[in-house]
């Protein structure tokens, strides 16, 4: 069904492509944007609407502002809430983490309860908000996380980003509980991989990618165990989550769990010696030597290097009907992308 969709985050890279899903099924996007004037942000969009059925409007909004959202909101059914800071590389948690995430959240829900208009609130999570450290799940007596648990192990101080995405998801299911006007379902991939829409964008998942490319890791890699995705995935999450009536609840995404040794031999599967991938796996007490180049805290080490996970994602595939695509072709096609735009050689 034809709707206009307000959307926060839809000129990143996850939201590019979401925001193209909805394009194509012939949606009216509105998404929101600190400056309108830098039209480079999101020309790519404005590329893509001319190939499909539906149509672009832009408005100013920022997370931090009270009301912000109020008046893009009004007059559309339903708002996806991407918007959210994700780096690792902070000087400042509360201030560029936690503020915008939380405030963010409370701003657009707030937005949909004053509409007169919004039927339906999906909203942008992560594993983060299930898990903090990897240890999580031997020290809670678990074979797996699911749907179930939270983040109980972030803080201000340890795993900031995991800390930020737990608050908002729990301000965000309590603003839900405090109304009966429209319905929530909440998507929470694990981490997410693949070709970008956008030369511009500066995700941390092609920060990642390159650096594994370009050596970084030549002399070892941690055996710190991931859940990953790709990003067309977790869009297409998100458009069924919007679609789907009887959509409810959190959503685990993940096509696997790997180390970031064992993701790198899937690389070298593929490309075979091509580029300078890691030599082996890091012992852990290296790492304790050498962390600190890494961003890497003594704790963060101790409670998620050489812990395994396991994420369960049936949700997603039984209730939300997503088939995932191969992590083979996730990688393939991100680092084809990468190539094309010059970004790691041919």
């Amino acid at each position: 069904m034809k709707q206009t969709t307000l959307v926060t985050g839809g000129t990143g890279y996850l939201g590019s492509w979401v925001t193209k899903d909805l394009l194509e099924k012939g949606h009216t996007v509105r998404l929101t944007v600190r400056d309108k004037s830098k039209k480079e942000k999101y020309q790519h969009l404005l590329d893509i609407e001319k190939e499909t059925p539906g149509s672009l409007e832009f408005w100013e909004a920022n997370l931090l502002t009270d009301g912000a959202f109020d008046a893009a909101a009004e007059g559309c059914q339903a708002i996806i809430h991407m918007a959210s800071p994700f780096s690792f590389r902070i000087k400042d948690a509360q201030k560029e983490l936690i503020d915008p995430a939380l405030k963010g959240t409370e701003n657009v829900l707030n937005a949909a309860t004053k509409s007169s208009t919004v039927k339906k609130v999906v909203l942008t999570s992560s594993v983060a908000a299930v898990h903090g450290d990897n240890v999580d799940m031997k020290e809670q007596g678990l074979s797996e996380f699911t749907e179930a648990h939270f983040n109980t192990s972030s803080s201000l101080t340890h795993q900031p980003y995991s800390y930020s995405k737990v608050l908002a998801e729990k301000k965000a299911w309590e603003i839900y509980e405090n109304q009966d006007q429209w319905d929530l379902v909440v998507i929470n991939p694990s981490f997410v991989m693949g070709p970008s829409l956008t030369t511009t964008s500066n995700s941390e998942s092609l920060n990642f990618m390159k650096e594994m490319l370009t050596g970084k890791y030549y002399m070892g890699a941690p055996n710190l165990v991931f859940g990953f995705v790709d990003v067309r995935d977790v869009a297409k999450a998100h458009i069924l989550a919007l679609e789907k009536d009887d959509a409810a609840g959190r959503h685990i995404l993940a096509e696997r769990t790997l180390s970031v040794y064992d993701f790198s031999q899937l690389i070298n599967g593929i490309y075979s010696n091509k580029y300078k991938l890691p030599m082996m796996q890091s012992p852990k007490f290296m790492l304790y030597l050498v962390g600190r180049m890494f961003g890497l805290t003594t704790k963060f080490i101790s409670r998620n290097v050489g812990h395994d996970i396991q994420l369960n994602a049936t949700k997603s595939k039984e209730e939300l009907g997503l088939t995932y695509l191969p992590l083979e072709k996730t990688i393939e096609d991100m680092v084809s992308q990468m190539q094309d735009a010059k970004i790691v050689k041919k």
